[in-house]
């Protein structure tokens, strides 16, 4: 019957299509048109909440008994709670899916199933996130870029959280707070405020190792397809054997690494501020899928009491020649989420999410991390947040009930406690897993080293270096002569020739911006067009009409 009362209304409008041979549509601005493509009759009948089809009359609410209208109500009460919390970081972002497939043996290293077997395929979603940005942000300010990945194992989901540079901001967790909130928005004005973020700096140096990567050509690559990725901390893994080895994944794009400069990026902001999601996106749907292969270096337990460094410091690199690179695989993003909110804004990372063969870091910010992003999650998306079909594993049976929706199948009719004798889930004895547990201090001295080896050697040249001193400079314009002092100080210890070159540029700079605050001042400001608003004088007058119009009252 319905489908009958659907055909009366349903209007088929025959308009002539016209195709123009000179004209091509990126897929992100024919996502629409595509899908009418795919689907040439409507996909089905328009429904309430509650599931009973909609009449063609209830879609029109004025001169109505709009409370008796069931679909205003669903329409309306749902609308005002689409939005879930933001992220408190890196709040814009996207997604595809894709797979990793084995191309080494690494079974020497670990028994981790995802890693072992080559040609083995495994699903797997990535978000890739700015770290700083609201969700309506640009794509191109100058700071990190996040590249999470959850790895569908038959062991279990594997989260790897990565950034754009090698090394992190600190090794506290009680810090993180301290330095989200110095390099987000002021909390009087709402902008982005660089003095807060050089006072912190300055207090605490740790944070000036992955601040030189930001502010040198890696802070803006060319889209996510053309940035590495870096899990940052040191993992510990595990061969069939027990024997532990201690590794630094790398992400390498096979796109070729690629940056913008801040000139490149002023003017493509302006053009298009959501560049990074739309270009994955078309390289996706034009089957374009972009690639990282995926490597590990390696110390042994041995190396690691011989270094001369701390290998599980996140603040710094490992030195060249300590270590060697063993290759594991690819990921490939092949497919586009089919919705944004339900595949990549719900979509839950935990570095936490390990499997049999990767027990993790043993640091310390890795303990607080696996703590901290579970909470935000329950936070965002509830505590059953591993229920949502994103985050779902290939295989979960647990003793874990009820909560807020979604709850699935809730493990049905099965017992609810552990231990009990009535064939509930049970456990398993894992006699690969290492039995010693290794227990890392670490230290709060302040080591200025890898500040000068990224000066004088990761910037491979003189145009590299120039363009990170025109950025620091930049960045020095509006920040307050009290912190400035302090960071010219701090630069000079790092490098006298850098701490030179910086006071050089900051006082050009700072005298160019006097000179065009005077030539502003001095500038008459420009005149502004009268325009034809609504006001209170009264309407110009014209010719009188003879009509006379009658409103009849019913």
């Amino acid at each position: 019957m319905w489908s009958i009362v659907a055909c009366l209304f349903y209007v088929v409008v025959y308009a002539e299509s016209l195709q123009y041979a000179n004209v091509t549509y990126e897929p992100a601005a024919r996502q629409l048109f595509d899908f009418k493509r795919d689907h040439p009759v409507p996909v089905g009948l328009w429904t309430k909440n509650s599931g009973d089809p909609t009449e063609i009359r209830d879609t029109i609410t004025i001169n109505s008994d709009q409370f008796n209208n069931q679909l205003l109500l669903d329409t309306m009460l749902t609308f005002d709670g689409e939005r879930i919390p933001e992220r408190v970081v890196h709040a814009k972002g996207t997604g595809a899916f894709g797979y990793f497939e084995v191309t080494h043996d690494v079974s020497k290293y670990t028994y981790a199933d995802v890693f072992n077997g080559i040609g083995k395929k495994t699903p797997l979603v990535v978000r890739l996130s700015s770290a700083l940005q609201n969700a309506g942000g640009s794509d191109f300010a100058r700071e990190l870029r996040g590249m999470s990945i959850k790895f569908y194992t038959r062991e279990g989901n594997l989260d790897i959280l990565c950034l754009q540079t090698p090394v992190y901001l600190y090794r506290d967790p009680m810090f993180f707070l301290n330095l989200v909130h110095a390099f987000k928005r002021n909390p009087q004005t709402g902008l982005f405020d660089v003095t807060s973020v050089w006072d912190l700096t300055t207090q605490r140096p740790a944070i000036a190792h992955n601040f030189f990567w930001t502010l040198a050509d890696y802070g803006i690559p060319n889209g996510y397809r053309r940035m590495d990725a870096f899990p940052i901390h040191t993992y510990e893994i595990s061969n069939k054997h027990g024997e532990r080895h201690y590794v630094r994944f790398n992400f390498r794009t096979e796109q070729g690494f690629s940056a913008i400069t801040s000139a490149q990026a002023a003017v493509m902001q302006g053009q298009d501020p959501d560049f990074f999601n739309r270009d994955l996106y078309n390289a996706i749907e034009q089957g374009n899928f972009p690639a990282w292969k995926l490597e590990m270096d390696v110390l042994t337990p041995h190396d690691i009491q011989t270094v001369d460094y701390d290998p599980f410091d996140v603040t710094r690199l490992w030195k060249n020649g300590t270590f060697f690179t063993v290759q594991i695989g690819r990921l490939v993003l092949n497919k586009n989420v089919e919705n944004q909110f339900r595949d990549v804004e719900q979509g839950a990372f935990n570095p936490g999410a390990l499997v049999p063969g990767i027990p993790g870091p043993p640091d310390f910010l890795f303990r607080g991390r696996r703590m901290f992003y579970r909470d935000t999650q329950n936070y965002r998306l509830g505590r059953n947040h591993n229920k949502i079909f994103v985050n779902m594993p290939l295989y979960a049976k647990t003793y874990v009930r009820d909560g807020t929706p979604p709850t699935r199948l809730n493990m049905k009719n099965a017992p609810n406690y552990w231990p009990n004798s009535f064939n509930g889930p049970i456990p398993y004895v894992d006699e690969k897993r290492p039995r010693q547990k290794l227990q890392v201090l670490e230290s709060n001295a302040i080591d200025l080293e890898p500040l000068s080896n990224f000066y004088n050697h990761i910037l491979e040249d003189e145009g590299h270096r120039q363009r990170f001193i025109n950025n620091v400079v930049l960045s020095l314009v509006p920040v307050t002569p009290p912190v400035v002092q302090r960071v010219l100080k701090f630069l000079h210890l790092i490098d006298k020739d850098l701490g030179k070159r910086v006071t050089v540029g900051l006082e050009v700079a700072l005298a160019q911006a006097a000179a065009e605050q005077a030539a502003a001042q001095a500038t008459p400001p420009p005149s502004v067009p009268i325009r034809n608003v609504p006001t209170a004088d009264a309407p110009p007058k014209h010719p009188v009409s003879k009509d006379v119009y009658k409103i009849r009252i019913l």
